[in-house]
């Protein structure tokens, strides 16, 4: 009976000692806790602003046009006018074959184009003056336009020996040197026009509502860090994947500065949803089991847990669905320390300096001392979408 009464006489010692030190712990700023000390905090008044609900994915660029050059006959190779890599024109001179036998023979088409001509003046002239025969005179005519026919032709074969440039754009490697004997089927070069790009990528079946053309489009790649292209979708495929459940989707980027090239992977975010709603940072809220909690700074300068409802997440921001109201003041920095009711002070009313000794006492006591009511730590979440 004697050591049962001592354990009980212990234990309420120890509950005392506790309870008189958790009243007595000290905040980063020296004074104690409770009763009259503010807590240094950092807000924000809420505000609706643009949100876009994002569909990711990977794609594949692709050059706007985009062919292998071959020659359309067997010939000998006389001139190259082009280097790797130019640029060009439309309708450029990139090489020419050997037309010797066409050029004489083109010369011969011309010479006998000049004498059906004079001919036929001749003719024309004597008929005018009604000593020549109708007849030698539309002769003449039927052989001047068959020396023009023929002239033609001869420039057609020399026309098939100038290959040139079909569009405009940027040349791929030489494949010929001079005097190489080309073939039909052999490769001179490769043109592709990236003035644009075509970005094909696929979205799962369930995204095909919002896939219509016109939809922004944003795009990056590893080459180019950071840097974001901005385009439209163009057209969404007629059949989805029977076995992968997905559709192809091809977006048009502009590339004027031609930093896009065909081949590159890129990861693609489509703007599937904008519309206007209240966010507040991530680090703001307060999760306590399911439920979801931020801190309004009220008139009375003190702290309020208010309940919320989450919505989409993006990018260290988090979506408020119900709970706030524009205009009221959420705690982003200091949360830690917050309770219900607790007497606060603003950075910026006399005490900015103190932010960040505060800031770095909240995160070494986070790290050693358990506490249901801290906020979660989740730093920026990645862009998804909520369909």
């Amino acid at each position: 009976m004697k050591f049962l009464t001592a354990f009980i006489i212990l234990a309420a010692i120890g509950a005392g000692g506790y309870y008189w030190y958790s009243n007595q712990e000290q905040a980063p700023s020296g004074r104690p806790r409770g009763g009259g000390a503010a807590v240094l905090v950092v807000a924000v008044s809420v505000a609706p602003q643009p949100l876009q609900e994002m569909v990711e994915a990977l794609g594949t660029a692709k050059a706007n046009e985009s062919v292998t050059l071959t020659a359309g006959l067997t010939d000998t190779v006389r001139r190259i006018n082009f280097d790797d890599g130019d640029y060009v024109e439309a309708g450029t001179v990139l090489l020419e074959l050997t037309s010797k036998e066409e050029e004489a023979q083109l010369a011969e088409a011309r010479a006998e184009l000049d004498e059906a001509r004079r001919q036929l003046v001749r003719l024309e002239d004597l008929d005018n003056r009604g000593i020549a025969a109708t007849s030698d005179v539309d002769q003449a005519r039927s052989a001047t336009a068959a020396a023009e026919a023929r002239l033609n032709t001869v420039l057609a074969r020399l026309e098939d020996r100038l290959i040139r440039a079909p569009f405009s754009g940027v040349l791929g490697f030489r494949e010929v040197s001079p005097g190489t004997l080309l073939g039909p089927s052999d490769a001179i070069t490769t043109i592709d026009d990236v003035s644009q790009i075509k970005l094909d990528f696929t979205v799962p079946e369930k995204f095909l509502a919002v896939m219509g053309p016109g939809r922004r489009i944003y795009a990056s790649g590893a080459s180019w860090g950071d840097r974001e292209f901005e385009g439209v979708v163009s057209a969404v495929s007629s059949r989805v994947d029977p076995v992968t459940r997905a559709v192809v989707v091809r977006a048009i980027i502009p590339n004027e500065d031609r930093a896009l090239r065909p081949g590159m992977l890129l990861t693609v975010r489509v703007v599937a949803e904008e519309r206007i709603s209240i966010v507040v940072p991530e680090r703001s809220v307060v999760q306590v089991g399911n439920s979801s909690f931020v801190y309004v700074v009220g008139p009375d300068r003190r702290a309020h847990r208010r309940e919320v409802q989450l919505g989409t997440r993006q990018l260290g921001i988090v979506e408020i669905l119900a709970g706030l109201e524009e205009g009221e003041r959420v705690v982003t920095e200091g949360v830690i320390k917050l309770r219900e009711g607790l007497l606060v002070q603003l950075a910026g009313d006399g005490a900015g300096p103190r932010v960040a000794e505060q800031r770095s006492e909240e995160q070494r006591e986070a790290a050693t001392r358990p506490d249901s009511a801290a906020p979660t730590e989740t730093g920026d979440a990645p862009a998804r979408s909520n369909q």
